[in-house]
């Protein structure tokens, strides 16, 4: 039996499809990618439960916020319910193609962090607000490990 699975569809799996289509109706074998992502729910917070559970270290830090290179993700999906502020997300969810984009590009340039640290001092005030992307973010490096 042959299935139809759209671009990054989530298979209930992490893997490899055995047995899939693509939009074309042409067969095809090997991995379907997903990947998670941070948004700005993370900016002013950065709370790091999540780099404590990854198994392959695939957080990187920025001044005031995290970002997960989708390279290195496994889609293992143990960080998503890590995150206190809901800022972790699959990218399969609709609307996320400019946090995949800002993922990719900080995780090149900022250091790795694999280890939990103290969240930012004034996380409680920030958690709840919304539109931190164009308020708050620095493109500016965090420590790293």
């Amino acid at each position: 039996m042959t299935r139809r699975f759209g671009r990054g569809e989530w298979l209930g799996v992490t893997g490899w499809a055995s047995d899939w289509v693509n939009e074309t109706g042409q067969k095809k074998l090997g991995l379907i990618s997903m990947t998670y992502i941070v948004n700005d729910n993370c900016i002013m917070c950065k709370y790091t439960d999540c780099v404590e559970v990854c198994p392959v270290d695939c957080f990187y830090e920025g001044e005031n916020m995290l970002v997960i290179h989708p390279d290195e993700c496994i889609d293992c999906g143990v960080c998503e319910p890590e995150c206190p502020v809901e800022a972790i997300k699959p990218d399969t969810e609709p609307g996320l193609e400019k946090w995949l984009e800002l993922n990719r590009d900080y995780a090149d340039k900022w250091p790795n962090i694999t280890a939990k640290k103290a969240a930012l001092e004034e996380a409680e005030k920030y958690k709840d607000e919304t539109g931190k992307l164009e308020k708050y973010f620095s493109p500016k490096p965090g420590s790293g490990d």
